[in-house]
């Protein structure tokens, strides 16, 4: 059979991955926080007719001959950058503006997942948690908690968070109170090897290596890292860049395709020169 009907299957697989891609993409468009993916390519092996040869006294160097047989998915790679910020005037909600990722978990801390959206609430318990009900974290890895509110006759008459991740509250008698503990974040030196697992959130892995030490926002590591209340962060995907790259994936795919067709054509031929 010809080499080149099992390279335009490959061609035909990699494209198909890479448009699954893009229509992840396009799906998450207006997801909070998401974070576009891009897929690459890459040749895979060769099969060599001959191999190249040093000159000599009376001939030449000759180069090797090969023949590629196909193209391989070569990685899906997200890709953070800062999405834009849309308001909802809701003291709660949270963006973080520069790297860095929300800390929350679903057993008080023992699991920690992290992610970039911030709609944010506070339970009957008076817990800060996500919209799954986990739990946000701050710098000492405790959960986000205003005591004063799981009773009703201590609850505080408003909430507020600052850029730095400190929450504020005024409680029943009118005095400021002030959590000892900001809301934590978490930067990663490979923020593209964390794990996507799905609700917004990511996973530590090896690839992403350990988060830094410094768990504060505006401070350390996350110095120019800081939280824009009453806002969101919308995804990173950009439509216009989107359907362009559907497009070239599409060519790419009906170029493979007739490949394949062509090999086809070839092959009826050989059976033709019998008749």
């Amino acid at each position: 059979m010809l080499r080149s009907l099992y390279s335009g299957v490959s061609g035909l697989r990699t494209h198909q991955l890479r448009m699954d891609v893009l229509g992840d993409n396009v799906a998450n468009v207006n997801t909070t926080g998401f974070k576009r993916a891009s897929a690459t390519f890459k040749d895979v092996f060769y099969q060599v007719l001959r191999g190249g040869s040093e000159s000599t006294a009376d001939l030449g160097g000759t180069n090797p001959q090969q023949i590629g047989l196909g193209v391989a998915l070569d990685g899906v790679e997200v890709v953070h950058t800062q999405g834009g910020a849309a308001a909802t005037g809701k003291g709660t909600d949270l963006m973080i503006q520069g790297d860095g990722f929300f800390r929350v978990s679903p057993d008080d801390g023992d699991t920690i997942f992290y992610t970039r959206a911030g709609a944010f609430h506070f339970d009957n318990e008076g817990f800060l948690v996500n919209g799954d009900g986990m739990k946000v974290l701050d710098a000492d890895d405790d959960p986000i908690e205003i005591a004063d509110m799981a009773d009703p006759a201590t609850m505080p008459q408003s909430v507020s968070i600052d850029k730095l991740g400190y929450v504020h509250f005024v409680d029943s008698t009118g005095a400021i109170q002030t959590l000892a503990e900001p809301i934590s974040l978490a930067k990663f030196s490979n923020p593209s090897g964390l794990e996507k697992c799905g609700h917004n959130l990511y996973a530590e892995t090896a690839a992403s290596g350990a988060p830094s030490n410094d768990l504060r926002p505006g401070q350390g590591a996350l110095a120019n890292s800081t939280l824009i209340p009453g806002s969101l962060e919308m995804s990173n995907v950009d439509l216009a860049q989107e359907f362009t790259d559907m497009i070239i994936t599409e060519r790419g795919f009906q170029a493979n395709a007739r490949t394949i067709t062509t090999s086809d054509e070839m092959l009826q031929e050989l059976v033709n020169l019998k008749r």
